[in-house]
């Protein structure tokens, strides 16, 4: 393993005609994002394959038992290399880089093994952090740039919720994903003008929207089955890593749940005031991160207000501030490493909406997750009687059908 001194820097001369690939993840969220970049000019390539062999790519050039999403993000950014689509001399790769406990902190480094073993360790591996980790002179991200970034993570909540109350109950199949495009398009080409990035234009994109979407439920019950979808943030978002999981809910016909992304930023951010509630540590970040929270609090309230104006056509996202403290009695606040106590708050959370079917998504071997996900489905169940849990586990060696058959046991309890 090269020291952090010597990996390649992505330079100020490399902006001009390198192309940066991003791996996948939130397919909406993402695509806003790298966005961002684009119109900085960076030449980003958001990879979307879910096909094809990505999880024997990652076998090839990460251990079995890494964590099982390291395997997907590296197999399908090696893919991408090896495709024969790009210039290997001209090409760049960004991960993110938590910092914390979380094995997600070492991707960075498995990837740049992988490339040397693969013969291209001469490609620079961008590292998208906010810890001071690493430090490319070619790639910044300004406050301006954080800021719409921002808005689209709001954007890509508010188009996922909608989504997916919208699929199970559309009157013409594929309408719903056809209006998602449709927005996504719009969203591209708006934000190309920074004066589409005010809160103001926002606001309004956010109530024509939800016009939009609840045109198409029009005055349908929503009557079917809810599903939640928690667990690590990427088995329980990405549908390369959790095998199209709300696809095949949809396909058995039940209405899948899923806490937005906005949330497992504000854990993030909360977790900064906890550092220094708890151990008197890092008072600058404290103070930083109260002031974000706040304002992130604020925004994501507005979206709330807006969407309980169409209730009870769609159920509006839950107040985090509520959801934090639906953890009383059942976990710790300290209890953070990887998605922590948020992976508890969120299950509570979907129980408090009268959704009691819920799956766990979570990488064989994930610790954090197996301690705060599985090990907390008994003491829910005993005080919330009639809740159904069930954890599935995500790895190399899973089979899809294995992973359906549980859950379809589950559904079958479910729909009793």
């Amino acid at each position: 393993m090269t020291e952090k001194s010597e990996y390649i820097k992505f330079t100020k001369e490399m902006k001009r005609d390198y192309t940066i690939l991003v791996p996948t993840m939130l397919p909406i969220h993402f695509k806003l994002i790298s966005n961002v970049l684009v119109s900085k000019g960076y030449k980003i390539d958001f990879l979307e394959a879910t096909d094809g062999d990505i999880k024997e790519s990652g076998l090839r050039y990460v251990h079995n038992d890494t964590c099982y999403p390291a395997l997907l993000v590296i197999g399908q950014l090696m893919n991408a290399i090896n495709s024969g689509r790009y210039d290997k001399d001209k090409l760049a790769l960004l991960i993110t880089q938590t910092g914390g406990g979380c094995r997600a902190s070492n991707y960075i480094y498995l990837l740049r093994k992988a490339l040397k073993k693969a013969g291209y360790g001469h490609i620079p591996v961008i590292s998208l952090n906010f810890g001071g980790l690493e430090h490319h002179p070619g790639f910044k991200i300004s406050v301006p740039m954080l800021y719409k970034m921002l808005y689209c993570a709001f954007y890509g909540d508010l188009m996922m919720l909608m989504a997916n109350q919208c699929r199970p109950y559309e009157k013409n199949p594929g309408e719903t994903d056809a209006l998602v495009r449709q927005w996504t398009e719009r969203l591209l080409e708006e934000n190309r003008d920074p004066r589409n990035m005010r809160y103001k234009h926002v606001k309004e994109n956010y109530r024509l929207m939800a016009d939009d979407f609840a045109a198409i439920l029009g005055d349908t019950v929503r009557d079917k089955v809810k599903v939640g979808i928690v667990g690590e943030i990427y088995v329980k978002f990405s549908p390369l890593g959790n095998n199209n999981l709300e696809s095949f809910l949809l396909s058995e016909g039940v209405e899948p749940v899923v806490p937005g992304f906005v949330d497992f930023c504000l854990y993030c951010v909360y977790n900064g005031i906890v550092d220094f509630d708890l151990y008197h540590i890092r008072h600058l970040k404290a103070f930083g991160s109260k002031f974000l929270y706040k304002y992130l609090l604020k925004k994501l309230r507005y979206i709330r207000t807006m969407m309980q104006e169409h209730y009870p056509n769609f159920m509006p996202m839950a107040d985090f501030d509520e959801t934090r403290k639906k953890i009383d009695g059942y976990i710790g606040i300290g209890a953070k490493m990887g998605e922590g106590w948020l992976l508890t708050a969120e299950m509570l959370e979907l129980v408090g909406e009268g959704v009691n079917n819920i799956i766990c998504t979570q990488p064989f071997g994930c610790l954090p997750n197996h301690i705060a996900g599985k090990g907390m489905m008994k003491p829910i169940k005993e005080k919330n009687p009639g809740v159904n849990i069930v954890a599935i586990d995500y790895d190399p060696g899973a089979t899809a059908i294995n992973q359906e058959n549980r859950i379809k046991l589950m559904l079958s309890n479910a729909k009793a």
